[in-house]
């Protein structure tokens, strides 16, 4: 089978090459896939995933035009390291997410909603329904803004700065280290921003209900808090939902380039 290989290798070098270019660009095209924001989601069947990288492989493949690769190229190390590139250019796109889902869990936690959980099947982990809610409107928001657009853009640039057949991956050009910290920090300052409105509005019935539960001490205030926060929450946010759509899309397109 060994020779039977070989001697098609020889007999047809440019299908030899666009076949071992192929293996490695599915490879970086699977990394990707598996972190990058509404790709990711595990709502999406696994096979419907591998067939999707597995067609855009062929079209890739052919649009790159791959060169010969090197003679002592390592098939497994170009692997490997496809997979690492495609992966960390996955998680910073995911980054600009993430500041959406914690403003969602402050929201969650300041209405007094801690206890009602849901099974996320994308992280397979407990999150909370607003959390949850504000995950699907963010992806939304994304994929309407042109998203899934800029991941492609950012997943063709990447075989600029790193070759099919690179040996060493160029941290400095692949990850730009202020905009990385950048959108980490923003991941507490963005989801501040959006649960801002409701953290001050029930920070202003607490208020109201400590000065009740002094005038009236027969009254029970701790009770009536778990009865108001839910209400006046979801008050605030059917009130500042054009508002939020505005803030999120203004977010989104301020990382655009950056992905």
């Amino acid at each position: 089978m060994d020779v039977f290989i070989t001697q098609i290798a020889k007999l047809f070098p440019a299908f030899d090459a666009a076949l071992g270019a192929g293996i490695i660009v599915f490879a970086r095209m699977l990394g990707f896939v598996l972190l990058a924001p509404v790709f990711s989601r595990k709502e999406i069947p696994s096979l419907a995933k591998i067939g999707f990288v597995f067609l855009l492989t062929i079209t890739l493949t052919g649009v790159l035009h791959p060169p010969v690769p090197p003679v002592n190229n390592s098939l497994i190390l170009s692997i490997v390291l496809n997979v690492a590139v495609g992966a960390m250019i996955g998680y910073m796109a995911r980054l600009i997410l993430s500041a959406i889902d914690a403003g969602a869990d402050m929201i969650n936690m300041q209405m007094g909603l801690s206890s009602a959980m849901v099974l996320d099947p994308t992280t397979q982990s407990q999150i909370s329904i607003l959390e949850k809610y504000f995950s699907v409107f963010a992806i939304l928001i994304f994929i309407q803004l042109g998203g899934v657009y800029w991941l492609f853009q950012a997943f063709m640039r990447s075989f600029e700065i790193f070759p099919i057949y690179a040996t060493s991956i160029p941290l400095a050009k692949i990850v730009n280290m202020e905009y990385l910290i950048q959108m980490t920090s923003n991941v507490l300052y963005m989801g501040l921003q959006i649960a801002a409105p409701v953290l001050l509005a029930t920070l202003g019935q607490d208020i109201i209900l400590g000065i009740i539960s002094k005038t009236a001490p027969q009254v029970n205030v701790f009770q009536l808090s778990f009865l108001f926060k839910p209400v006046l929450g979801a008050a605030i946010m059917v009130w500042i939902l054009p508002m939020l759509v505005t803030v999120i899309s203004e977010y989104f397109l301020s990382f655009s380039h950056i992905i």
